[in-house]
């Protein structure tokens, strides 16, 4: 599956690229200077070498896949960035030693070496929010962890920094200075941590997405109701398994809902990598039934599309009794074509069984969306809305097609 931005595997091949660039540098100017403060920091880097391994090596075989892991290894991703994340614990740790410890660091450092130490201050930064930027284009967890990391290193190369400059003017701070940063560096670790154990023990995506992912669902005018939604992540992708209820009982029709649905999902979020669909036909304990009306009143309309209102009207079939009534308006009616249509897809977002109106709907466009909807749209006879539901609530609705008939009791 192929994802919008720059290839995350190039970008963790630039992290390793810059990171061995940062360690000679820091290396060439601690053996310069002869500062402790460069050397450790040196160290600091060389975890971060090891680091941008992990991750080249995670995204490599994370796109494997084989009979053994049908689903793929996109979870080694994950546990890449839950090794960066001890790596970051690690360099804390570092830091936090240097602060409590006595190196003993020269009483001056030539210029050049503090200025050289400032230059170097914001690269990590930059390349760490670049990392950043792509990782939440891709989705990527360790991509992000390893943005992070380099976001981190900024800290402790304004560490040194600090330490160098205040031991010029006999004025020490990089102690505390150190144990702050140690903390924050913990921090970072700490969250980095958890989203990768998260993951690793299947918890379920972010609310905002699962609710997206419903919305999606449910506009479909196919799915009467969800029972079951699950969304996970793996590695930087998102599976997704949904067991739905379908108005539709023929299976080639459900069929294509069901995939019309996956390719949505897979379109208005590309980090989807698989959408699983089970449904079945609903078993209906009542019916929904959206009526056109001419005015609010309750008179039946000759017309479907100049319809100024419909009725919906909900009927438990086992008591033949009214559960519910609610009066909508038509939004469209005034428009010079295209009404029908419009008001049909209006009328599917309420979820009907049956569409009655005195007007056939048989071989025009709002009787195509329903059918394909599995919608019945029936023609009654009927005159009122009151005399159409009493007539509903003694009989049943012919559904051996799209095009049935309603009488009423006029």
């Amino acid at each position: 599956m192929s994802l919008p931005g720059p290839s995350v595997l190039r970008v963790a091949l630039f992290s390793l690229g810059f990171n061995l660039f940062l360690l000679a540098a820091k290396l060439l100017l601690s053996a310069l200077t002869g500062s402790l403060a460069l050397r450790a920091d040196a160290v600091h880097t060389l975890v971060d070498v090891l680091a941008s391994l992990a991750l080249i090596l995670g995204l490599k075989i994370s796109e494997r896949k084989s009979e053994s892991f049908p689903l793929g290894l996109y979870k080694v991703e994950n546990l890449a960035s839950i090794a960066i994340s001890f790596l970051l614990f690690l360099t804390a740790y570092e830091i936090f030693l240097e602060a409590v410890l006595d190196y003993g660091q020269p009483a001056f450092y030539q210029g050049y070496a503090i200025l050289a130490v400032a230059a170097i201050i914001p690269l990590p930064y930059l390349f760490g929010s670049y990392q950043l930027r792509v990782g939440r284009q891709t989705g990527s967890p360790s991509l992000m962890a390893d943005g992070m990391q380099h976001k981190a290193d900024v800290l402790s190369s304004s560490l040194v920094f600090l330490a160098l400059a205040a031991q010029n003017i006999g004025f020490p701070l990089d102690r505390i200075a150190a144990a702050v940063i140690s903390f924050m560096i913990v921090k970072e670790g700490w969250s980095i941590l958890v989203d990768g154990m998260r993951v690793l023990l299947d918890a379920s995506v972010d609310a905002k997405t699962l609710e997206k992912i419903r919305t999606m669902i449910l506009n479909a005018p196919e799915v009467a109701r969800i029972q079951e939604l699950v969304a996970r992540n793996s590695g930087r992708y998102l599976f997704v398994q949904a067991n739905l209820l379908f108005r539709v009982s023929d299976l080639k029709r459900a069929h294509q809902a069901g995939k019309r649905i996956e390719a949505d999902i897979k379109k208005e979020l590309p980090r989807v990598d698989r959408v699983l669909i089970h449904y079945e036909p609903l078993s209906r304990s009542s019916l929904r039934y959206a009526i056109a009306l001419s005015d609010y009143w309750g008179k039946l309309s000759e017309h479907f599309g100049e319809s100024p209102y419909f009725a919906l009207v909900d009927i438990d079939l086992k008591m033949k009794s009214l559960v519910r009534q609610e009066i909508l308006a038509n939004p469209h009616k005034d428009l010079a074509k295209g009404k029908g249509l419009k008001i049909a897809r209006l009328l599917l977002t309420h979820k009907p069984d049956v569409v009655v109106c005195k007007e056939s709907l048989v071989g025009k466009g709002p009787g195509y969306a329903f059918a394909e909807a599995g919608v019945e749209s029936v023609q009654t006879g009927a005159e009122t809305l009151e005399e159409l539901v009493s007539s509903l609530m003694q009989t049943s609705v012919d559904t051996a097609g799209s095009g049935g008939t309603i009488t009423g009791n006029a």
